[in-house]
């Protein structure tokens, strides 16, 4: 028979697990609590409860080419980098070229997903849904939760005594759309994330005063990199991400360290982090830097504590007469429609197998798709995690014992807190993690293999960006075009940024990207052997 699956969430992971279930010969039914599709990319001018909300002016961090799904280019003329009206057109664009649309029940809110007496034998689920004030009740053979992890704010009020005393307006980054109302406004902003420096800089050109407060600092980077290419095309490479994890520590971090002051230095605009060779997510803004030098924002350490009018900083320095605080302190995740025994989490650390399958159920039919965060995309990253997990409920390809998917649990959070830190436990290395995957269901590219049969394409997949369409290369899902659309990823870059053309579009020299640190690496490697 052929298997039910419910998908929670008809954003961009549940947009990617429909169609996957679809490939497989599953047979899937979305439940989305708003109107229409995108999740986060669906930008409203007002907060709806338990959806994830944007401000109108949000761009992606990540380029079109590392962004899109993997059997599914955009077209030539978008942009890099784009507007979430953009972004959101494209997610409409593939949901209709893909059929996805009739297999979405919108404005339906999931009440409750409960095991079935018989789970044990079956892995079924009861999973009860609200529409119009009417409850339904329907039976599942799987699972898969796909509602995100930027829906539920974390506002750590405790955190900063006097708080309460404050009689300024207090509200988090999710509530803020646009920068009408603070024109004139002394406005403090907590935290230094992408929505944090986002706000900051936004707010700088009309507000009469903006401070950002950080408690750890943040590397702040630039959407152009290199030669005027986007960042996450030279930055997120196989060879490159084959170096830093095999170099020695201390080379590695210093090369990171350098990657990220290439543009400044970060000590000197007070945005350094405290612990520098912390590998967690980059912040993606390419005005803040301009705005510290011009006086227009400026960044001060953690909040002491508050006062009627005033912020007091670790530094003795306070800021008065606050008009806003706007908390940019990130989001926690939590998902009310099931047990919290399901999915477990220690010490702010989630207890899943590679992110998705909670280990100790009986039956592998509940998946997590989207609750990973890495430098790299969440387009191809949740289009992989579901290909994966579609193929575990199916029951083609099993999951390994309890004690082993807790072990590795372990050793993955072992290896985080000390890359990441603490506060970014569901952070991963993007490269790596997304060729564990692929290695689950035979769809990891065979690097020797491609060299010897097919080395031009060996070269831009190994020392070139590491784009989706390499997952679709074989495997379950093989697209014919990937090989193409890797070949020409470059055109389709350059597209749309030569509307005025002064000479032969230029792309970039890929031995030069990695000939550069594999240099440095090895004069570093004799300097230190010359020292000791």
């Amino acid at each position: 028979m052929v298997k039910k699956v419910a998908i929670i969430g008809a954003g961009i992971s549940g947009l990617a697990s429909i169609r996957n279930c679809l490939e497989e010969g599953l047979e899937p039914t979305c439940f989305e609590k708003g109107e229409d599709i995108g999740g986060l990319w669906k930008f409203s001018d007002h907060v709806e409860e338990g959806r994830a909300s944007i401000y109108r002016s949000v761009f992606t961090n990540s380029s079109k080419e590392m962004t899109c799904f993997p059997d599914f280019p955009f077209p030539d003329d978008f942009p890099n980098f784009m507007h979430n009206s953009k972004l959101q057109e494209y997610i409409t664009m593939f949901a209709k070229e893909k059929n996805l649309l009739k297999y979405i029940q919108f404005k339906t809110i999931v009440s409750s997903v409960n095991k079935r007496p018989d789970f044990q034998t079956t892995g079924q689920w009861d999973v009860i849904t609200e529409k119009d004030g009417k409850k339904e009740s329907a039976v599942f053979d799987a699972v898969m939760i796909c509602s995100g992890h930027h829906v539920y704010a974390n506002i750590p009020k405790e955190s900063f005594p006097g708080i309460k005393l404050f009689k300024g307006k207090c509200f988090h980054s999710r509530d803020y759309k646009e920068p009408g109302i603070f024109k004139g406004k002394r406005v403090l902003v907590i935290g230094l994330g992408n929505s944090g420096c986002d706000i900051a800089s936004e707010l700088s050109h009309i507000a009469e005063k903006v401070i950002i407060s950080s408690r750890s600092g943040s590397w702040v980077m630039s959407r152009v990199w290199d030669e005027g290419y986007p960042w996450d095309m030279l930055f997120i490479t196989r060879f490159e991400t084959f170096l830093k994890n095999t170099l020695p520590t201390v080379i590695s971090n210093w090369w990171y360290m350098k990657q990220m002051n290439a543009r400044f230095k970060h000590e000197n605009y007070g945005l350094m982090p405290l612990n520098s060779t912390l590998r967690k997510e980059p912040v993606f803004n390419d005005e803040l830097p301009a705005c510290i030098l011009c006086g227009i924002v400026t960044i001060k350490p953690n909040v002491k504590e508050f006062t009627e009018d005033s912020a007091i900083f670790e530094d003795g320095t306070v800021f008065k007469a606050i008009d806003y605080v706007i908390f940019a302190t990130g989001y926690s995740y939590a998902y009310p429609f099931l047990d919290d025994s399901i999915i477990k989490s220690r010490d702010n650390e989630v207890t899943l197998f590679k992110g998705i399958f909670p280990p100790p159920l009986e039956k592998p039919t509940l998946a997590v798709i989207g609750l990973v965060q890495s430098l790299g995309a969440a387009i191809p990253t949740t289009d992989l995690q579901s290909r994966w997990a579609v193929q575990v409920i199916k029951g083609t390809c099993p999951l390994p014992s309890v004690k082993d998917m807790m072990n590795d649990i372990d050793e993955k959070m072992g290896k985080k807190l000390k890359l990441f830190g603490k506060s970014d436990t569901i952070q991963t290395d993007y490269v790596v993690y997304m060729d564990e995957l692929a290695s689950f269901i035979g769809a990891k590219p065979n690097i020797p293999w491609l060299f010897l049969t097919d080395p031009k394409l060996a070269l831009e997949v190994y020392f070139g960006p590491c784009t989706p369409y390499q997952f679709r290369l074989v495997g379950p899902g093989k697209w014919p075009g990937a090989r193409n659309a890797i070949l020409t990823q470059w055109d389709r870059l350059l597209k749309p940024m030569t509307t005025r053309v002064v000479g032969s579009p230029l792309k970039p020299c890929l031995f030069c990207n990695w000939f550069r640190p594999v240099l440095i690496s090895v004069v570093s490697i004799a300097a230190l052997i010359v020292l000791f």
